[in-house]
């Protein structure tokens, strides 16, 4: 009896942008479920009166902090234009090779972009 044939995976297959930013998709998601755990924990913390407030304040005023915040950031814009991208897709547009490796290739620097406009205006109005 032969073996079973074995299905390709990723050492087969060559990374093209489209399935590198399917694995970043999947990856910024497992990002959201943590980074709304602190959302959580820092809106039970305002409803706990000032001292859980002064310890987030002082926490997420750090320099990590501050990293902490900007990459959820990132990851939560990421993560949206992401599934924008996939909800355009289910329509049958961009789906071309060049259309889904150009979009691919804009994703991560348009996610910044926004995270950085984001935090530029947050900045200006506080």
């Amino acid at each position: 009896m032969r073996p079973r044939p074995l299905s390709p995976h990723l050492q087969i297959y060559k990374p093209i942008p489209s399935m590198m930013m399917s694995i970043l998709h999947r990856l910024t998601g497992v990002g959201l479920y943590f980074g709304m755990a602190i959302v959580a924990l820092f809106l039970l913390a305002l409803a706990g009166g000032e001292g859980g407030h002064d310890l987030f304040s002082e926490l997420f005023g750090s320099i990590i902090g501050i990293v902490v915040l900007f990459l959820f950031s990132w990851v939560l814009f990421h993560h949206m234009l992401g599934g924008v991208r996939h909800l355009v897709w289910d329509f049958g547009h961009l789906l071309s090779r060049e259309e889904s490796r150009s979009t691919s290739m804009a994703l991560p620097a348009v996610s910044l972009v926004m995270t950085v406009i984001c935090w530029l205006i947050a900045w200006l109005l506080v």
